[in-house]
């Protein structure tokens, strides 16, 4: 699809930073931007320069949720299943990349993260947000059901009830107590965000990229298996991240006592 400049990419140190650019919009976004960020995790996986991704975004807001004026129309009458397909070709296919994506992912939230907006945040694998940040499940104030894997995240992050809190009222989550509940792994200064954003992708990026990757995968799915499955994917992550330059250079440099130089593969 053509490249947009309201989504921001630039790939620098092995980082690659995926911008949402409609500050004018609280960067509510829209079906491209989302089939844009989709694709770009997708390349993120499947290039070995890339070795860990931030995703944030320009002015005051994360994302205010989606730009329903951006959702692709028909000139014919909606029928059942319209709204479904919607959803899982938009929405829940976007939460998907993040949570799929190889690399490990950094969310640096930088204001208002509301509906989906909030969503993308939870999915990544770390969450970064300015002290004047805020989370919102602002679907029931439109009398909408939570989309974007909203159902999935929240009660594997801070449990059913807390979910069903934010879900049930939908007030405004400070990040202070959103750092508290568990959704958000630091809260910096706002004039920080970029700074520390940079330096925990530049960690990430210097680290055995593959052994992190096989982490995600094993961390993600072990609230949907039973211990049998989760031991036998922990050991399959083991006999293939064993097979790796970084494993063998991270052995080698603990008998030799010297710092491992990894190289992501």
């Amino acid at each position: 699809m053509p490249v947009s400049a309201d989504v921001l990419h630039r790939t620098e140190g092995g980082v690659s930073w995926i911008t949402l650019n409609r500050p004018e919009a609280k960067n509510a976004v829209t079906w491209d931007q989302r089939e844009r960020i989709t694709e770009l995790l997708a390349a993120a996986s499947a290039d070995p320069e890339v070795r860990a991704v931030v995703i944030t975004a320009t002015g005051t807001g994360f994302c205010a949720g989606a730009d329903l004026r951006g959702t692709p129309q028909t000139a014919r009458e909606r029928v059942a299943g319209d709204v479904a397909r919607t959803i899982r070709l938009g929405a829940q296919r976007l939460i998907g990349a993040v949570l799929d994506c190889e690399k490990p992912v950094i969310a640096a939230v930088n204001g208002t993260a509301a509906g989906i907006g909030a969503h993308l945040a939870f999915a990544c694998d770390l969450v970064l947000a300015a002290e004047t940040a805020t989370f919102i499940e602002v679907f029931v104030r439109r009398g909408l059901v939570p989309d974007g894997g909203g159902a999935y995240l929240l009660p594997r992050l801070i449990g059913p009830q807390r979910a069903k809190e934010l879900m049930f009222f939908g007030d405004a989550l400070p990040a202070a107590d959103a750092e508290r509940l568990g959704l958000v792994n630091r809260v910096v200064a706002v004039e920080e965000l970029n700074k520390t954003a940079h330096e925990w992708a530049q960690r990430l990026a210097a680290g055995p990229t593959r052994a992190i990757g096989l982490a995600k995968q094993l961390v993600n799915s072990s609230l949907d298996v039973d211990r049998t499955a989760a031991f036998a994917a922990e050991a399959a992550a083991q006999e293939i991240n064993m097979t790796t330059r970084d494993a063998n250079e991270g052995v080698a440099s603990f008998v030799e006592r010297r710092t491992p130089e990894y190289r992501g593969f």
